[in-house]
């Protein structure tokens, strides 16, 4: 009852809003199965927020993709004084701009794959491309994959930076890590085990996160313990170089000789069925109701 009646943040008007939707819907469940006041929310406007304000204590959000995840629904909750779960603003701008996110990492000597960055003012110079094929193409502000392909030719390089434009005017050319795939969630400052990810397809695209039945997420990951606990640090710094509080995601990739590379931050990770950092809770013990609830937890603290 120390939460007060809490607000479940979900839908709102993002490409990922279906898996928002779910999201929302378990959270919301498991909240209510632990005793605390909690209502379902879909927000898609201010006013929707300002009539939270007046109503809730505190927020739980479950939003994804923009508006929601990206810092400015952060930014008004801050203004109207409700706690919520996650990071703030600044941190929840940068880690859904994949471009940026990469400048920071970059910039404190964190591993992440090299890259081109396409936009109206630095448009694609298909001649002077460099990068060695194959790259993954994607629009720097969406998330669920949502717009990505991975490409093996120049011809086909155009065609996918155009259809990425199509969900974003800013693009990322990224080179192509051969190896494992990796996620890595924190929780209260603490990293999750990881979970190693195997698709049937190329990458593990939305289809393979929410719709393929053959995806198979290890966890115990499989690597040695020193390993393990080698990325797990270097999780924890990614997550922090942004400035990230709470809870969140890490994606990486391992390749063939080890090396890590961190790939992008979820600062507002699905919680659905088929979602990682519930998996690597249950490894660590920790039930999907008790996850909210340490989810929850972090409101107390704004």
């Amino acid at each position: 009852m120390k939460f007060g009646k809490v607000a479940v943040l979900m839908g709102g008007k993002a490409a990922e809003r279906d898996v928002s939707l779910r999201s929302g819907a378990a959270v919301t469940e498991a909240l209510l199965a632990q005793g605390i006041d909690a209502v379902s929310e879909d927000v898609t406007q201010l006013e929707d927020l300002q009539r939270i304000a007046k109503e809730y204590d505190r927020a739980f959000i479950a939003l994804h993709g923009r508006w929601g995840e990206d810092g400015v629904v952060q930014a008004v909750l801050d203004d109207l004084g409700l706690p919520y779960t996650g990071s703030g603003m600044t941190a929840s701008a940068v880690a859904m701009d994949k471009l940026r996110t990469k400048w920071m990492w970059m910039g404190a000597g964190l591993p992440t794959p090299g890259f081109i960055w396409v936009s109206d003012l630095m448009p694609l110079d298909i001649d002077e491309f460099d990068l060695p094929f194959p790259v993954i193409v994607k629009p720097c502000h969406e998330g669920s994959s949502i717009g990505m392909r991975k490409v093996y030719d120049k011809e086909s390089l155009v065609e996918a930076v155009t259809y990425a434009r199509e969900f974003d005017s800013e693009v990322l050319i990224e080179q192509w890590i051969t190896g494992r795939e990796y996620t890595g969630a924190v929780l209260n400052n603490q990293a999750l085990p990881l979970i190693q990810l195997k698709t049937s397809h190329d990458f593990y695209d939305f289809d393979a996160k929410y719709k393929s039945n053959d995806t198979q997420y290890i966890c115990p990951c499989g690597l040695d313990s020193e390993s393990e606990s080698d990325i797990q640090n270097l999780v924890l710094q990614a997550f922090h170089v942004l400035g990230s509080q709470g809870w969140g995601r890490v994606d990486l990739m391992l390749d063939e000789d080890d090396q890590a590379w961190l790939i992008e931050l979820n600062s507002v990770p699905g919680m659905t069925d088929h979602s990682l950092v519930p998996m690597a809770a249950k490894v660590a013990g920790i039930s999907f109701e008790n996850l909210v609830v340490e989810i929850l937890k972090t409101t107390l603290k704004r």
